[in-house]
């Protein structure tokens, strides 16, 4: 009989394999979340929500990222340079935003969507609703998101928004509720498959994804992964209590 340990260690590694080939192995993931638990001998838990951006157009190259409000724990893009912006649609906004024990992250203004819902006491699958995917032709770039609720008995959800593939005009809705992960894995979606032309939208359940290591360390892994062509920037927001921290890779 397999016992636990030995799940837990198959199960590390099928998330290393999963980081090698969706990410180091692939030159245009897109955008990307991850959330889950860092490895740590302390009783209590360090989560980590792990956000990157990629761009092929100078529009969407012409970007990073910013840390601010009043607490610095939260995330937003900007123009490098305003002057070169052809059009700020899908490309600025904020990414990573907090309600008390609760934290968002999300690849577009749904992230402000998503806030604005549960302030007035609706569910993250009510936020959804009255959203599409992006109107990017022929890409029609995927809209995910994902929320950790570390309140009472705790809540984890992943989303995407996608153009039906039938249908362009019609957007699939997909939400996950997954049990919190062990230390030192979490689950993870991109917008894309792989890079193509059209760019082929992210399928399948949620991955399972390595947080090994120190919060820096996770965001050197990450950040090294991606295709040094095509990736832009990285965030990752350390979790512990009440409390958050954001740290950032992207060139200087």
């Amino acid at each position: 009989m397999t016992s636990q340990i030995d799940q837990l260690s198959e199960l590390h590694v099928f998330a290393e394999q999963n980081f090698g080939r969706h990410l180091a192995a692939n030159s245009y993931p897109g955008r990307g979340i991850v959330v889950g638990r860092l490895e740590t001998e302390e009783a209590s838990d360090s989560w980590a929500q792990v956000y990157w951006i990629m761009g092929r157009s100078a529009n969407s190259r012409n970007r990073r990222f910013v840390v601010g409000g009043s607490e610095q724990t939260e995330l937003r893009t900007e123009a490098r340079d305003p002057s070169l912006v052809s059009d700020p649609t899908n490309i600025i906004y904020e990414a990573m935003l907090e309600l008390p024990g609760v934290f968002l992250v999300a690849n577009g203004d749904h992230t402000r969507t998503i806030q604005d819902a549960l302030e007035r006491s609706l569910r993250f699958e009510d936020a959804l609703a009255v959203r599409g995917r992006e109107d990017d032709a022929p890409n029609y770039t995927p809209c995910i998101a994902a929320m950790l609720d570390l309140r009472g008995l705790g809540d984890l959800k992943f989303a995407i928004r996608r153009a039906n593939t039938a249908d362009h005009d019609l957007a699939d809705r997909v939400v996950w509720s997954l049990p919190f992960p062990p230390r030192g894995l979490g689950y993870g979606i991109t917008t894309y498959r792989h890079d193509g032309n059209p760019l082929p939208p992210y399928a399948g359940d949620p991955l399972w994804l390595p947080l090994q290591g120190t919060p820096e360390a996770v965001a050197d892994a990450y950040w090294n992964a991606l295709d040094t062509d095509n990736r832009i920037a990285l965030a990752v927001k350390v979790i512990q209590g009440s409390s958050s921290q954001i740290i950032l890779r992207q060139p200087t």
